[in-house]
């Protein structure tokens, strides 16, 4: 199917050699209205007498790279040529060219250059509505777009062929090229009003994201007042944001201050190794050769490794269990030491322990 579609164009400018530069905002997603005669021509799809036929037109046909690279060189054309424009007969019908073609928010912003002084005069003497010409394949296969509107086929595969200056395009005097930015390729009731009542072009500037007239005061003011918020509201996002971190440092700080004051010093690093040889010798009194290797193990880990040698099961008990149990299971245990005679009595508690120590990690 070829169609040919309205476009919007931002203000003309004069080239140094006097061509007309212009940028029009096409090509947007979303649902158009056509003739059924213009969709169904042979009525294969019931189509043909229905005042108005709904086409989809999703965003990933209509900004699709090849698409979009598809109009850049195209020509544009005073008014629509009978048939499409090929090699053949593109010479009896440019009038420009089309420079580029990319998406700007839900359009396709198209960069035209109008070289024919003709075209430019006809332009000049207010001959400035445009259509879009494209091919495009039709999918009839009704559905609802993602605003809810229902339609009868969707277009695919997108191809450019020209834009053309026409006396009154598809969406009437909405649609042409303006001394002011116009919203091209929608319905005209949504097209925005572009000069007050004089015909006086009206200064718009955009603030976050909007056009507002400067002529309107509480607009502007309004959109300041906006503004103004989000600039609040990013101060105190930042205000917060300090304090979290703040709060943040403290909290490391008192957990490393909390560290600090339970480092081991060196006479309870003895008691601790005191402790393991104690529970290591107990420990391999009752099961022998069975215990393990019980080096770099905590005490509580050598008290486990001797209830699982004695086949005594806590793998699912607290630590206070586990020792009672080690207890009960030593109580009547008698340390050995190796490389010791059993007749070598010690008095003094502390030289046995530290000749345990010495014996068990020499």
């Amino acid at each position: 199917m070829f169609c040919a579609d309205h476009l919007t164009l931002d203000a003309p400018k004069r080239t140094r050699d006097g061509f007309l530069k212009v940028r029009a905002r096409a090509a947007r997603t979303g649902i158009y209205d056509y003739a059924g005669h213009e969709v169904d021509p042979e009525n294969k799809h019931g189509l043909r007498d229905k005042a108005t036929v709904k086409v989809y037109r999703p965003g990933d046909e209509v900004f699709d790279r090849a698409s979009l690279a598809s109009f850049v060189g195209k020509p544009i054309t005073d008014n629509h040529p009978e048939s499409p424009v090929n090699r053949d007969n593109w010479r009896d019908h440019a009038r420009g060219t089309i420079m580029g073609a990319v998406r700007d928010g839900e359009y396709v912003a198209f960069d035209l250059m109008l070289t024919d002084g003709a075209t430019i005069d006809a332009v000049e003497a207010g001959k400035r509505e445009l259509s879009n010409g494209y091919a495009t394949d039709l999918k009839f296969e009704p559905g609802l777009a993602p605003d809810g509107t229902a339609y009868d086929a969707v277009q695919t595969s997108i191809t450019g062929n020209h834009i053309a200056l026409v006396d009154r395009g598809r969406a009437g005097s909405d649609c042409r090229i303006s001394d002011r930015f116009a919203v091209c390729d929608a319905n005209p009731a949504s097209v925005a009003e572009l000069s007050n009542d004089k015909g006086k072009a009206m200064k718009k500037i955009t603030l976050d994201g909007l056009q507002v007239d400067l002529s309107d005061a509480d607009a502007v003011s309004a959109a300041f007042d906006k503004l103004t918020a989000k600039v609040e509201g990013a101060e105190k996002a930042l205000t917060d944001a300090n304090a979290a971190h703040d709060k943040a440092l403290a909290a490391k700080d008192a957990e490393i201050d909390d560290l600090k004051s339970k480092v081991v010093d060196q006479a309870a690093i003895d008691a601790l190794a005191d402790a393991k040889a104690d529970v290591v010798a107990k420990a391999k009194a009752v099961c022998g050769d069975k215990l393990g290797d019980t080096a770099g193990k905590t005490v509580t880990e050598v008290r486990r490794m001797a209830l699982d040698a004695a086949k005594i099961d806590c793998t699912d008990k607290s630590d206070d269990y586990v020792e009672a149990r080690f207890d009960a299971l030593t109580a009547d245990a008698k340390p050995q030491v190796e490389g010791f005679a059993p007749k070598a009595a010690v008095n003094d508690s502390a030289n046995a322990v530290q000749s345990l120590r010495l014996n068990r990690y020499a």
